[in-house]
């Protein structure tokens, strides 16, 4: 008979198998990842798992859209305490290092995120989908920043300018630097 656990020890084991899942998807991919290895990392039995995750892609389903909200959270911060187009700035440096630390946030034309991605459920890519539109919100939906082109173009630069850490290993600068000058200077073009 397995034992049950109080209310608290399921918060830390949620929070252990999201911690795991996140380094191993980081350093392994998705599937390479192996719900035993989760597990373990965790402390608990492959049967337990099931107790607090339908099935592999929940968790990762789970984790990249918490990620995304914890990364938008934290750039909405910065864009609140400095609401203007510098704010946007910093607010963009911020998400550029998260993927950084992240790289399953980028990955996203890599054959192993399509496995992924056609292994979720109807609901599960649907929530993923919802949790890549923050970011528009966050960039174009604050009453105190204009735009001076048009927004999808605004949305565009922006993606293409946190998408280059794609190539963070053949800059000849430090990718970091590089990012931040172009943020520096495209952000007067794209805010008034």
């Amino acid at each position: 008979m397995s034992r049950s656990f109080t209310e608290r020890e399921k918060e830390n084991i949620k929070r252990s198998l999201q911690e795991a899942c996140k380094q191993n998807w980081t350093q392994y991919g998705y599937k390479k990842t192996s719900v035993d290895e989760i597990c373990r990392q965790a402390g608990i039995s492959k049967g337990a798992f099931y107790l607090f995750f339908e099935s592999k892609e929940a968790l990762f389903c789970e984790v990249l859209c918490s990620v995304q909200g914890q990364i938008c959270s934290a750039a909405s911060e910065v864009i609140g305490k400095h609401k203007d187009k510098y704010g946007v700035a910093e607010a963009l440096k911020l998400i550029y290092r998260e993927y950084d630390k992240n790289n399953f946030l980028y990955d996203s034309d890599s054959a192993d995120f399509t496995i992924l991605m056609n292994k979720l459920s109807e609901e599960q890519a649907k929530k993923i989908e919802e949790s890549n539109h923050m970011s528009q919100r966050l960039f174009l939906s604050q009453p105190y920043l204009k735009v001076k082109v048009d927004a999808d173009l605004v949305m565009s630069v922006i993606y293409s300018l946190i998408m280059n850490i794609k190539n963070k290993n053949i800059l000849l600068h430090d990718h970091m630097e590089t990012f931040d000058y172009m943020v520096d200077h495209l952000i007067d073009s794209l805010y008034e």
